[in-house]
């Protein structure tokens, strides 16, 4: 532990972010870097607890108080080390993740916790600056091939680790560049896709193959897959959208929230918005703008907010985002008690920059005019009954408090539901869960197909992107296995005590 008294002496700061007036303008991040002496007083922070419930808060088991250790004592390499040993992308949960490992910090019982997203984020930024970011080619290859099907963090995670373990790894990509939702879903200001780049760069120096506009099972031959390869890894997402089926809903103006964001992130990228719209459900067929439209966002989650974000950089007359379930609380409740996950109310950069925030909102129906354009909609207010452990169960309408509201364009943000099944998971015919995800156990990740696994939301769910890099690395352990009968690579489980 770095300072023994830091927990006393210094307390919890962000850093500090460009002005909403100025980010608003343009799509770049805006999130700010510690100055040194900052980066040096939240590393400080982390208390030598006698049980780190950080190191089980993260998905990734990420050795956190010995990496804010090496950071408060400026060594770089060392802190680099310990993150890469359990994390393979920093870059990436630096800037994207809830941080379930703070809410999960033994400093979080009575004070603020320790700023770990942050500092993990520096450590991945001033390794790469200072060179120590390097391409790590395996020394001997196995001669097994394995396709992984997939870009986005799970597929990443599973390519990387099963080509340092000596295996020739080709990775498929049904869009034109690596990445997934990390590329095409999640906007700019919140994930600059240079960081992206460069860190597939590095996968190809390091031997992993990308093929992109590859949709396998559709121009992508599943049967030259299965042939060529020893073993097929299914990475892909849940990308079915949970709809909102009410009258109205086929009017114009009434768009999944994917569609509005994809179309975006491509065109801060200098690419046709409107490109592969004629195959790809989730492009919409015309360009989508919310300049000068009054704005309704269905959905409470990350997603939504990101609606939030690029629909008041587009220029929108209004912003307003509904929620069905009621208000959360500010803080813990007795029924939300340390170290889980908190439920608590949490207010985005993107809510910042200007919404109005509804909750227990009820949309009725999409109302149009003479020209089948969106106009209005008709909402409900909803009063919740809680269930004995305090959680929202069952809800009904108030009476008298439905009414009609101004929208021309609505975005459904209300989650997903499964991935897709036509072509790959149709063609497979692999086994499904009762949600209808790809079947795969979490401790083998192995489908109904011996060589065939899955991971990340295709098997588990939506979920967080740190949840995917973590089934990433675990179901490469599993492959490995398949195909070596052991492996080198680490479990999360077992990742912290080499660091003891």
């Amino acid at each position: 532990m770095g300072k023994p008294t830091g927990f006393l002496e210094f307390t919890r700061e962000l850093p500090a972010k460009r002005p909403v007036e100025e980010r608003v303008n343009d799509y770049k991040e805006f999130v700010e870097r510690f100055e040194p002496e900052k980066l040096n007083q939240q590393s400080a922070r982390c208390m030598n607890c006698g049980i780190p419930f950080c190191h089980s808060g993260c998905p990734l088991g990420n050795v956190i108080p010995e990496f804010n250790d090496a950071v408060y004592r400026k060594s770089w390499a060392e802190a680099y080390d310990i993150l890469s040993s359990t994390n393979n992308f920093p870059e990436f949960t630096g800037r994207i993740c809830p941080a379930p490992c703070e809410s999960a910090c033994v400093l979080g019982i009575n004070q603020p916790a320790v700023t770990i997203e942050e500092i993990e984020k520096h450590i991945i930024e001033i390794a790469f600056e200072k060179g120590l970011v390097k391409a790590q080619k395996p020394n001997v290859r196995t001669g097994k091939k394995i396709a992984v099907v997939g870009s986005g963090p799970a597929g990443l995670a599973a390519a990387a680790q099963l080509n340092y373990a000596g295996h020739s790894v080709t990775v498929f990509e049904r869009d034109d560049a690596p990445g997934g939702l990390l590329r095409y879903g999640i906007p700019d200001f919140k994930l600059e896709k240079w960081v992206i780049d460069r860190r597939v760069n590095l996968m190809e120096e390091e031997g992993v193959v990308f093929k992109c506009n590859a949709n396998v099972g559709v121009n992508v031959p599943l049967n030259d897959i299965l042939r060529e390869f020893h073993a097929v890894v299914l990475a892909g997402g849940s990308t079915v959208p949970r709809d909102l089926p009410i009258p109205g809903r086929n009017l114009e103006g009434v768009y999944f929230a994917m569609q509005f964001l994809k179309q975006q992130n491509k065109r801060v990228a200098g690419k046709d918005p409107l490109a592969n719209a004629a195959i790809e459900s989730n492009i919409y067929s015309k360009e989508l703008s919310a300049k000068d439209k009054h704005v309704v966002v269905i959905g409470g989650g990350d997603t939504g907010s990101d609606c939030v974000g690029t629909s008041n950089r587009h220029g929108a007359k209004s912003v307003t985002q509904f929620e069905l379930m009621p208000q959360p609380p500010s803080s813990r409740t007795p029924f939300m008690p340390w170290p889980t996950y908190p439920m608590v109310l949490k207010t985005s950069s993107s809510h910042e920059e200007g919404v109005q925030r509804q909750w227990a909102i009820a949309t009725k129906e999409f109302i149009g005019d003479e020209n089948g354009n969106l106009k209005e909609l008709k909402i409900v207010d909803l009063e919740w009954k809680l269930s004995d452990d305090g959680r929202p169960a069952q809800f009904v309408e108030i009476k008298g408090s439905e009414r009609v509201i101004p929208c021309d364009m609505a975005f459904l943000a209300m989650g997903f539901v499964s991935p897709e099944k036509k072509g790959l998971i149709e063609d497979l015919d692999v086994e499904l869960d009762d949600r209808g995800n790809v079947k795969a156990t979490e401790k083998e990740y192995q489908t109904s197909i011996p060589k065939i696994f899955a991971c990340g939301d295709m098997r588990r769910g939506q979920s967080l992107v740190v949840w995917a890099i973590s089934e990433g690395r675990e179901c490469a352990r599993k492959v490995d296995e398949f195909l070596m009968e052991y492996s080198l690579l680490e479990s999360k489980d077992l990742a912290w005590v080499t660091q003891i």
